[in-house]
């Protein structure tokens, strides 16, 4: 689906088509083209009609790529990667947006439904003067919209982490090893996102591109500051995580260890009384105790009581009950 709007004496209408002119130097109109669900039929939109390189075009036509910026001749290439909505997938996931900037046009390439460009297409429809001040300002909307929405999936998954650690540490024996590890590659995947975004925005906010004038490069320093944050708190649960998975393995090696100790004393309890019960019940003479025959049995039960009850006093006086 490709969405064209233009902003042309004072207005911003959609349009059906590209118009060429629009495209040459010096034009006055202000140009932004959506494409959502690229295929191979927009090719030719992006190779023959903007005249993009063809490596900068296969990239956009593929979904999955990290956070980069790269200057071509005419135009500034970029990556980035918005969180998508955390209630529709239920896990942190991201999707990358890619970015064609040119002097006086912005083409938006991207796989699914984007929350920040949604945004952004009904706010130029309703002002116009948010695509008069042209695309390196509707680019800092869209990438400052997409930054804005890494804080609920951090947030989401700050008190999920908490929920599982009060669980961890109360009740060692619920078994939350699968929450911790599904948890685990979510945070890595959002770190694996957040600071090669960071690094590219940070290439925006120092004015390396003659595409970015030096008063919009100060947004984007703004922009950079809430990524470093993100990177910096992304980072601190992958370690808040790695160290949980560490205390809860501990914690079930703990329990483990405990039980086979518990095992280990009461099978060396019962080793004696084995041997005890297996000598009398051969079919040799054995000394005879004193009393009669049914004295014999209650013999056997006292020397049994006495050789466990010894052996539990030693063990609990070398701590080891």
């Amino acid at each position: 689906m490709v969405t064209v709007l233009v902003h042309k004496d004072g207005v911003t209408q959609r349009a059906e088509s590209v118009d060429p002119a629009w495209l040459v130097p010096g034009a006055t109109e202000q140009v932004w083209v959506n494409i959502e669900g690229p295929t191979e039929a927009d090719r030719p939109l992006l190779q023959d009609v903007f005249h993009f390189h063809e490596l900068a075009v296969e990239d956009a036509l593929q979904r999955r790529h990290h956070p980069k910026v790269e200057s071509y001749e005419g135009f500034l290439y970029l990556i980035l990667h918005e969180v998508l909505p955390y209630e529709q997938m239920h896990e942190a996931q991201t999707q990358d947006i890619d970015f064609f900037l040119a002097h006086n046009l912005l083409v938006t390439v991207h796989a699914v439904p984007s929350p920040a460009i949604s945004f952004q297409l009904s706010l130029c429809v309703k002002h116009h003067d948010v695509l008069a001040e042209g695309p390196v300002a509707l680019l800092h909307r869209i990438v400052d919209d997409m930054v804005d929405g890494y804080r609920p999936s951090v947030d989401i998954l700050e008190a999920r982490l908490e929920a599982i650690e009060r669980t961890v540490f109360d009740d060692p024996s619920v078994n939350t090893l699968k929450e911790i590890l599904g948890l685990k590659a979510e945070v890595a995947s959002l770190r694996r996102v957040a600071l090669p975004e960071r690094d590219a925005v940070a290439r925006l906010a120092r004015r390396e591109f003659t595409e970015i004038p030096e008063q919009l490069a100060y947004r984007f320093r703004d922009v950079y500051d809430q990524l470093v944050r993100v990177a910096d708190e992304v980072a601190f649960f992958q370690d808040r995580v790695t160290g949980l998975l560490d205390a809860y393995l501990s914690m079930q090696s703990n329990r483990m260890n405990q039980v086979m100790k518990v095992l280990t004393l009461i099978s060396t309890i019962f080793m004696p009384l084995t041997v005890l019960t297996g000598m009398y019940g051969m079919n040799v003479p054995l000394p005879h105790l004193p009393g009669g025959e049914e004295a014999q049995f209650w013999w056997i039960v006292a020397i049994i009581g006495a050789v466990a009850g010894g052996m539990m006093w030693l063990f609990r006086r070398k701590r080891w009950l």
